[in-house]
């Protein structure tokens, strides 16, 4: 890990920033646990288009943090953007005369997780209404929940089951209640994430160790089948979420496992399930998550346990294992 790399000066077209808050995101936790699995299987996989990145060299320093807010400090010459000391917030991609690098996982330019970061001034955001930083840092993790539901194609009269309360889990709960859809039923085995997602929205949540969620949601009485959203990325959950489904369900996976997989395609042929997985969102959906936090449509203040400064990232690291201890920690390096 290097502590020290030079500020960068912003070239035309880019804005240095200085970060002000950078939440520690899942993927993150998986990057660092699993990065060499991720840039082989990435590396494998065709029909990517112009959404395949540039490989990340893990062999090389590599800059992480894409969850951010930031203060402009300069604009590259003829550049047009927000005014020096504006707060902001980004889509985390750098353009560049080829295409675009990747703000996430990146060899070449900093992160989030730093105090100084380039940005491609098109894809600056300027934070509205006076929103905080520390909220503002949490557009990134909303807008995947935003675009999960908007890909789940939920209905009017439909009702929603969320496996798993992690961020992304919560995020797709806010999304929802946002929404106005009705029942929400949310599963975890943390009672600290079952308490965070009934503050987000949900209106009723189950302890699966205690009562199987489909139990939970079969109690509430709902005629129509619910979408199913499986934010918990475990071998074996979607194959257990096929068995126990309603007829016609339709299955949102959002949870990223690491390991092969199996289903029982049997499950899902005789009960007529849609299986639909997503990733990430568009810039459209980013925007939005921007304004429904800024306007007050999602309150995140309830997501945030914790703060540290870059210093401390190893420990919070560590510390987010423990689902029952934290749910967004921010890295602040100020």
């Amino acid at each position: 890990m290097r502590d020290d790399v030079p500020v960068p000066a912003p070239g035309p077209g880019q804005a240095l920033v200085q970060v002000k808050a950078c939440g520690i995101c899942g993927s993150d936790l998986h990057f660092v646990k699993h990065g060499g699995q991720m840039v082989d299987l990435v590396a494998s996989m065709g029909g990517l288009g112009p959404l395949a990145a540039p490989r990340t060299d893990l062999s090389r320093d590599v800059f992480m943090g894409h969850e951010f807010s930031a203060e402009v400090l300069e604009l590259g010459p003829d550049t047009e953007g927000p005014a020096a000391g504006r707060l902001v917030t980004s889509f985390p991609i750098m353009l560049t005369e080829t295409g675009f690098e990747d703000l996430a996982y990146g060899n070449n330019l900093p992160g989030g997780y730093s105090e100084f970061m380039l940005l491609s001034a098109p894809m600056i955001l300027e934070v509205p209404n006076g929103l905080d930083f520390r909220r503002a840092a949490l557009t990134e993790p909303m807008a995947v929940g935003l675009h999960a539901v908007n890909r789940s194609g939920i209905g009017a009269g439909q009702g929603a089951l969320i496996l798993g309360c992690g961020p992304i889990g919560l995020a797709v709960i806010a999304s929802l209640a946002a929404r106005g859809v009705e029942p929400i039923v949310a599963s975890d085995f943390s009672p600290h994430r079952r308490a965070l997602a009934t503050a987000m929205g949900a209106h009723a949540v189950s302890d699966p160790a205690a009562e199987p969620a489909f139990d939970t949601w079969a109690a509430q009485g709902s005629d129509p089948p619910p979408v199913i959203f499986e934010a918990i990325g475990v071998r074996g959950v979607l194959d257990e979420v096929l068995r126990q489904a309603p007829l016609q369900s339709r299955v949102v996976v959002v949870g990223v496992c690491m390991q092969p997989d199996s289903i029982n395609p049997f499950f899902g042929i005789a009960k007529e399930i849609n299986v639909q997985f997503v990733l990430a969102y568009t810039p459209e959906e980013f925007a939005a998550s921007l304004r429904n936090i800024a306007e007050g449509l999602i309150d995140v203040s309830p997501l945030i346990t914790g703060d540290v400064p870059i210093t401390g990232l190893p420990a919070a690291f560590d510390a987010l294992a423990d689902p029952g201890q934290h749910c967004k920690i921010l890295c602040v390096p100020g």
